[in-house]
């Protein structure tokens, strides 16, 4: 269903900071510490903006942030980059703004030179949507690190290849 209103930027201002925990925190899928990882990488983009390596795209309409993106290049590798979060508000999932949101994303990310997207997630049952959203998104499981976050709670690693390495 589209969401014609939905206004999309760059520029991370600090008021966000507030929406953007309030955002992740009203998912109910993530703990305090990773609420504060969430606000740590905010506080750094705001501190050093594209030195920081972090980029975000923020959705919302109406002064209201309903869903945003985080991403940016892994230090050492030439044209990878990390999806470090794409958060959609509780109320406003199921709607194809993820999705939207996460093709919006991958544009961004290959004109600042990706080739390659990483995405990481839980793999409690809790994640099954998460996962079944990448793989509908065109990302491939690349990995699954066993009892990383937690025993019982493995890693699974995905990747989407956006352009093919020539020569």
């Amino acid at each position: 269903m589209a969401d014609p209103a939905l206004r999309y930027r760059t520029d991370l201002r600090p008021a966000d900071r507030e929406a953007i925990r309030r955002l992740v925190d009203g998912t109910g899928f993530f703990s305090e510490e990773e609420v504060a990882i969430a606000l740590e990488l905010v506080d750094e983009r705001l501190r050093k903006g594209d030195d920081s390596g972090y980029h975000f795209l923020v959705a919302g309409q109406g002064g209201r942030i309903s869903a945003y993106a985080c991403y940016g290049p892994i230090p050492g590798a030439r044209s990878s980059f990390d999806l470090y979060w794409l958060v959609v508000d509780a109320s406003r999932q199921r709607r194809g703004i993820g999705g939207r949101l996460l093709a919006r994303s991958e544009s961004r990310m290959a004109e600042l030179g990706a080739r390659r997207v990483y995405a990481d997630t839980s793999a409690r049952s809790q994640y099954a949507p998460t996962r079944a959203f990448y793989e509908a998104s065109g990302y491939t499981r690349a990995a699954f690190l066993e009892d990383f976050y937690a025993p019982g709670d493995g890693k699974v690693i995905y990747v989407k290849v956006l352009a093919t390495d020539s020569g």
